[in-house]
Formats: structure tokens, C-alpha cells, sequence
């Protein structure tokens, strides 16, 4: 099955389970605690992982699932994998446990060790953004469906920037990557596939992440990012890689907008 056959059912599954985590989150009664990572967990992750884990096998019931609540699959069976759906059942749970709202539901199908269809759903805003290879991205709302494009820059150095950021990192960590003389706008939201999002529509330049992350954070932001006009990169400016590693950690990491941005100099002090 194609992606563009699977992506209606594919967002409704996103819909169905971001409405479970806004149900829990609205009654402000859940369950939480501490996995061997140091991450946080909730009740409303866990059910987000069953519903999303149940409705993709029985849509695709050959198309393996690796979700960020059962990662204990080695490498040697993953790799035998032409095409996986990667989940983040809830991205941003510490936003969640914060009650900020800044939270969504992602999942994406990797072929091939590259991310081909996204769908990143925000169940307190009820927003969409989706991307498939070769098709564009797409942000859809309660005011319709647009296509969205990252804002591309003069090919010159700019001497300012829109830089997303976190609620909970300290702002001097993403600005000391940056040359001094730089005028850098932070625009604070939760969750790493929302700020990703947030540069694919053009209202953010480049989104840093300096910290632990997984695999199923940036999996369908890539494609939504890349869709949209821009890049995710590792600090260095390569591309990230998935499945080809035993363990899921991400290096630190760049969304950009603008691909044509002398990047390796802007961020001189990384």
C-alpha cells in the first residue's frame, strides 16, 4: 500500500489517540513515572502506544511498529526491516506533567532507513501537519488545509534570526551556539515536533535541540521539514540516521528553514 493510500487513516489514528491523551490531560488524573532512560512516562502515554500500536497493525498488519513505549527489539531483527512505522505516542510529555498543552502525537513510516510519510497531530490546538515524499507539506486546522513552505533567506548572511526554542532550556544554551554579533528572536514552544513544524511553516528560521532525543522525535518532522524546503541535521550537518544503530539516541540537532544558509558558519560556536 502506498503512503498517500494509508495517510487519511493514518491521521485519524493520530486524532483518535491525541483526543485520549486530551481527555486525560483535561481531567488532570494520571499516572506517571520514571523509565530507565530518566525520561517521564504517563498514563496518557501508554494509552496513546496501545491505540496507535492496535489501529497500525490492523491497517498494515506486515508493516512492523517501533514505538518509543516498546523499543525492546534488537538491531539484528530491525534490520531486517524494508519498512517500519516509528511512534511517539506523546511527544513532549514533560510539557503535558507541566500542563502547557505544548504536546502531539507523531508517527511516521520509515523505508529504506529514511523517512517517507509524517503526521505530527497537536490535540490541544486539534492541528495537523503531514508529509509524504515527493508530495509537499501540509498543515490542517480548524480554518482548513494549507500547503506549508519553511521561509527561505537572502543567500547572504542574515544578521537576524527567529530561532525556536523550549520552555525548559535555558536560553543561553542555544544562543552560545551562535556567532556573536547575531540578533537572534526566540520563539518558546513545547515539544521537539512542534517546534520542527514550527520552522516547516516559516515561522521560525532554525529550531536547535541540545539534549536527549530519540529516533521517533525527529522521524516525521524530517520529512514535514524537508518537504516544506528545509533540513534536519545533526550539529555538524549531516543527515541523521535511523535503524542502523542498536541503540534510538539522536545527536543534538538543527531544523532549518533556509538549506542555502551558510549554517557552518552561523553556528561557529558549536
Amino acid at each position: 500500500m502506498q503512503p498517500e493510500a494509508m495517510l487519511e487513516q493514518v491521521i485519524n489514528i493520530a486524532v483518535e489517540a491525541g483526543q485520549t491523551i486530551r481527555a486525560i490531560y483535561e481531567t488532570g488524573t494520571f499516572e506517571r513515572e520514571i523509565k530507565s532512560d530518566n525520561t517521564p512516562v504517563t498514563s496518557a502515554d501508554l494509552a496513546a502506544h496501545e491505540i496507535i500500536t492496535a489501529k497500525l497493525q490492523q491497517l498494515t498488519p506486515s508493516i512492523p511498529v517501533l514505538s518509543e513505549e516498546d523499543t525492546n527489539i534488537p538491531l539484528s531483527e530491525r534490520q531486517t526491516w524494508q519498512r517500519y512505522w516509528l511512534v511517539d505516542p506523546l511527544d513532549g510529555t514533560g510539557e503535558f506533567i507541566a500542563g502547557s498543552g505544548d504536546f502531539s502525537v507523531i508517527i511516521a513510516l520509515v523505508e529504506h532507513n529514511r523517512p517517507i510519510m509524517g503526521v505530527v497531530y497537536a490535540p490541544m490546538t486539534q492541528t495537523c501537519y503531514y508529509a509524504i515524499a515527493g508530495l509537499g507539506a501540509y498543515k490542517r486546522d480548524q480554518q482548513g488545509e494549507v500547503r506549508i513552505q519553511s521561509r527561505q533567506l537572502q543567500p547572504t548572511t542574515p544578521q537576524s534570526l527567529v530561532i525556536a526554542t523550549s520552555r525548559r532550556q535555558q536560553p543561553q544554551t542555544v544562543l552560545s551556539l551562535f556567532a556573536a554579533d547575531m540578533q537572534l528572536e526566540l520563539v518558546t514552544l513545547g515539544g521537539a515536533a512542534l517546534k520542527s513544524c514550527l520552522v516547516a511553516e516559516g515561522k521560525a528560521d532554525c529550531y536547535i535541540r541540545v539534549g536527549p532525543t530519540g529516533e521517533w522525535d525527529t522521524g516525521a518532522a524530517q520529512i514535514i521539514i524537508e518537504e516544506a524546503g528545509g533540513e534536519l541535521m545533526d550539529l555538524n550537518l549531516q543527515p541523521l540516521s535511523y535503524n542502523e544503530r542498536e541503540g534510538f539516541e539522536n545527536p543534538n540537532f538543527i531544523v532549518v528553514g533556509c538549506p542555502s544558509l551558510a549554517w557552518g558558519d552561523l553556528l561557529q560556536g558549536s
